[in-house]
């Protein structure tokens, strides 16, 4: 019986592997066609199936990066799928930016008005030096 383990261990993998590569999205499939690596699993049943594991399935972990975005309900503008609290901080992040501009112009206002007194003491010096 333990002789042969390896023989089932092998299938099991085989069939585990074909049948993960089938049913996997091609858009998730790396480093080549899905067609081709069905075939890579059936005709190099350990290497093929080990290379799939290895080097051709997208793990849930990089699966947020492959996916594209499915959106059927906002026509592929997810943030308003996204919790309600998602305005509630936009409102904020826009109350917060009107704030930082208008701070912005006021210093803009200040250098501006101490240039011209500068330009206009410029001017009165030179028009006493004429």
């Amino acid at each position: 019986m333990v002789r042969f383990l390896p023989v089932f261990v092998e299938l099991g993998l085989l069939i585990f592997c074909l049948i993960d590569c089938i049913q996997t999205d091609p858009v998730l499939v790396r480093n080549l066609p899905k067609p081709l690596w069905i075939i890579l699993i059936i005709v190099l049943p350990l290497i093929g199936s080990i290379a799939w594991l290895v080097a051709g399935r997208t793990w849930p972990s990089q699966a947020g990066n492959a996916v594209p975005w499915r959106s059927t309900a906002t026509a592929g503008f997810p943030e308003y799928e996204r919790p309600g609290t998602y305005r509630q901080d936009a409102a904020v992040i826009d109350e917060q930016l009107r704030r930082d501009q208008e701070r912005v112009d006021r210093e803009h206002e200040e250098a501006l008005r101490k240039w011209e007194e500068s330009l206009k003491e410029r001017e009165r010096k030179l028009g006493e030096g004429a």
